[in-house]
C-alpha cells in the first residue's frame, strides 16, 4: 500500500496505448504460457483474465472506464493474489501493484485513508495515481470494507474517477481494479465432495449476496478459484524449490534432489486452511537450514537433499 501524503496529483491521460509496441505484444502474446507456469491448478481461470487483459491492453475497452474489473473468490491460498502480482509485473513492470487490504478500512473514519482526510491531502489512492498512469489496484478481502469506502469502490468501476480531499478528480482509467474475497470459503469444506461446477455456483451466490447489486453487476470477470489438489501442490512446491535450488546454485552450491523431498515439502509448506500461502516460507526455510549446517560442518552444501525423518528436516547427504 502507498502511504505517501501528495500535495499535488497532476492529471494524466487515461493511460491507454491503442498501439501497443512490440515489446508489449510479444508479452501479451506470451501471457498464455507466462501465466499458467506461475499459477497451478487454475486452468479454468486464466483464460478469462488473459483474455480480459489483452482486450484491455489493446484499447478494446470502453473509454471512462478501468480497463479490466475482477472479482477473484476462493480459499487462501490458491493463487487469486498471486495472480494479480505475476500479472502486474509481467504486463507493467515492477512497482505498479497498488495493494489494498480492505480489513484495514472497516470504518467510516477509513475513507479519509483512501482520499485524504483534510484539505490538500490525497489519500493513498492519490499516491498511487501521483506515481503511475497505469497499473493494478487490489483491493484484498473487499467484501470487509465499509459501506462508504464501497462508494469508491463503485466509482473506480463505473466511471475510474475518483476526487480526493484536495478537490481534484483523479483518473484511473488505465488500470485494472482487482478484488479478491475469501466469501463462501469455509462452506466448502462441506461441499468438498461435489464436483466444481457445483462449489463455483455456490461460491458465486455467497458473493452476489454480499456485494450490492451495483457492484457486483460492473465487474467485468466474476471467477472462482478452486482448491489445490495433492498434484498441483507437488507443482508448487517444485516451482518454489526449483528457484531456491537455482539460488544455492549461483553462490556456488550445488544440491540433487531425492524422490522423498517433494512429499516432504507438501506436508510442510500446505495448510488446510492457508492453502499453498506457508509453502515458500517453508521451502525457503527447510532447504535452507540444510545448506546452512553443511557449511557450519566446514564443507560446501553438495551432495543429495534427502528426508531426516528422525529429526523431521532436510539434510545434505
Amino acid at each position: 500500500m502507498c502511504y505517501t501524503k501528495c500535495n499535488e496529483v497532476r492529471a494524466h491521460g487515461n493511460g491507454m496505448n491503442t498501439t501497443p509496441d512490440r515489446t508489449r505484444l510479444a508479452r501479451l502474446q506470451e501471457l498464455n504460457s507466462v501465466l499458467p507456469r506461475e499459477i497451478r491448478g487454475q486452468s479454468h481461470a486464466l483464460p478469462r483474465i488473459i483474455s480480459a487483459v489483452r482486450r484491455g491492453e489493446l484499447g478494446l475497452t470502453k473509454p471512462g472506464h478501468p480497463r479490466g474489473s475482477f472479482l477473484l473468490l476462493g480459499p487462501t491460498g490458491v493463487g487469486k493474489t498471486e495472480t494479480v502480482l505475476v500479472l502486474t509485473n509481467y504486463v507493467f513492470g515492477r512497482d505498479r501493484l497498488f495493494r489494498f487490504d480492505m480489513s484495514e478500512f472497516q470504518t467510516q473514519d477509513a475513507l479519509g485513508l483512501l482520499l485524504g482526510a483534510r484539505l490538500g491531502e490525497v489519500g493513498y489512492l492519490g499516491a498511487a495515481r501521483e506515481r503511475a498512469s497505469e497499473g493494478s489496484l487490489l483491493f484484498d478481502e473487499a467484501e470487509k470494507a465499509h459501506p462508504r469506502v464501497l462508494d469508491i469502490l463503485l466509482q473506480l468501476l463505473d466511471a475510474a474517477r475518483v476526487t480526493v480531499a484536495s478537490g481534484q478528480t483523479l483518473d484511473f482509467s488505465g488500470f485494472y481494479v482487482w478484488l479478491t474475497s475469501n466469501l463462501g470459503s469455509a462452506e466448502l469444506m462441506s461441499l468438498q465432495h461435489s464436483n466444481d461446477a457445483t462449489l463455483e455456483r455456490h461460491v458465486l451466490t455467497r458473493a452476489q449476496q454480499a456485494f450490492r447489486p451495483e457492484i457486483f453487476a460492473r465487474i467485468t470477470e466474476k471467477l472462482v478459484f478452486h482448491r489445490l489438489s495433492y498434484e498441483h501442490q507437488l507443482e508448487i512446491a517444485e516451482k518454489l524449490l526449483g528457484r531456491e535450488i537455482e539460488f544455492l546454485a549461483a553462490q556456488g552450491h550445488r544440491l540433487d534432489l531425492h524422490a522423498s523431498v517433494l512429499p516432504f515439502l507438501v506436508r510442510k509448506g500446505f495448510h488446510p486452511k492457508l492453502g499453498a500461502r506457508p509453502m515458500r516460507d517453508a521451502v525457503e526455510k527447510l532447504v535452507g537450514d540444510a545448506a546452512a549446517e553443511c557449511l557450519l560442518n566446514g564443507r560446501g552444501a553438495y551432495g543429495m537433499l534427502v528426508v531426516d525423518d528422525a529429526r523431521d528436516c532436510l539434510v545434505v547427504s
